[in-house]
């Protein structure tokens, strides 16, 4: 029972994980909490069904034309909601609210167009189920947390390795000083953006081929415990979002298993309050010295 549940919870965690960093990145370059993220993952899944479904393309092909135009809508929520913002140097609870207002606004358009009701999501994949010494582990779970660790790796390389990731880890650390040494800001943030959304469409589609469900307000709790998890691990630390967002869904799944599923959600936030109390900066955060 115990093993089965922590499968359980670190493939609900990997989907927690891959949208906790779309958090943890935007804030760790603009020090903004972007509240349309989970809308964004939402997307994500619907475009890859409707693409799979209306338009009869197959899997592999739907699966990166929505990343692509989910990363694409990412951009777009930076450039259209946030930049002009930024350039009026509005304070940052303005940009704040304005993505609260894009999170409605998606959630209404998807509605708008496709329905409010719960829609199938198929089964792309059957690859069947692992039976060990009492316990069912599925092929598809280690699908998930195999693209989890794959794309962990990937990001990671990525902002080490590259030109355009040191380029993010300059923005992040001193925006102004980042300028006047000829880095393009403006460009290195609408790539954080629309790596994030690509990321947070991984999550969103996999959950959907996982429970083989999605609907418009799917995004919203998601979106509020992925971003538990980035300031469980530590807000701005790509490490802690993966591992806050693990732990969530472990700490999710056994409290559905142990106690009571209504309280799945309850108990997972006040562990967290707890681990916040005694650790304000989150698991691997560092607190930050102001100088005055």
């Amino acid at each position: 029972m115990l093993l089965q549940q922590m499968i359980n919870g670190f493939t609900l965690g990997s989907a927690y994980a891959l949208t906790a960093i779309g958090y943890t990145m935007v804030f760790g370059i603009l020090e903004l909490v972007n509240f349309s993220h989970g809308a964004v993952y939402m997307f994500g899944a619907f475009i890859c069904l409707i693409l799979i479904t209306t338009f009869k393309i197959n899997f592999l092909m739907a699966f990166l034309l929505s990343l692509v135009i989910t990363g694409i809508l990412g951009m777009l929520v930076d450039k259209i909601c946030l930049y002009p913002l930024r350039m009026k140097n509005a304070p940052k609870v303005t940009s704040l609210i304005s993505t609260i207002g894009v999170s409605i606004f998606l959630q209404n358009l998807v509605m708008l167009l496709w329905g409010s009701e719960t829609k199938n999501f198929p089964m792309v994949f059957n690859l069947g189920t692992l039976n060990i010494k009492g316990f069912k582990l599925s092929y598809f779970q280690l699908v998930i947390m195999g693209t989890c660790i794959v794309l962990m790796i990937g990001l990671t390389l990525i902002i080490q390795r590259t030109k355009l990731g040191k380029a993010m880890r300059a923005t992040a650390q001193n925006m102004e000083a980042a300028k006047l040494m000829g880095i393009h800001v403006d460009q290195v943030i609408s790539f954080t953006f629309f790596l994030g959304a690509a990321l947070a469409a991984v999550a969103g589609i996999m959950i959907g081929m996982y429970y083989q469900t999605v609907d418009p307000m799917m995004g919203f709790m998601t979106g509020l415990k992925a971003f538990a998890a980035a300031v469980l691990g530590g807000i701005g630390v790509l490490p802690g979002a993966v591992i806050g967002g693990l732990l969530i869904g472990v700490l999710e799944t056994l409290a559905a298993g142990y106690i009571h599923a209504g309280y799945r959600d309850a108990i997972a936030f006040a562990i967290l309050i707890g681990v916040l109390l005694v650790r304000p900066v989150g698991l691997l955060g560092k607190p930050v010295q102001k100088k005055v």
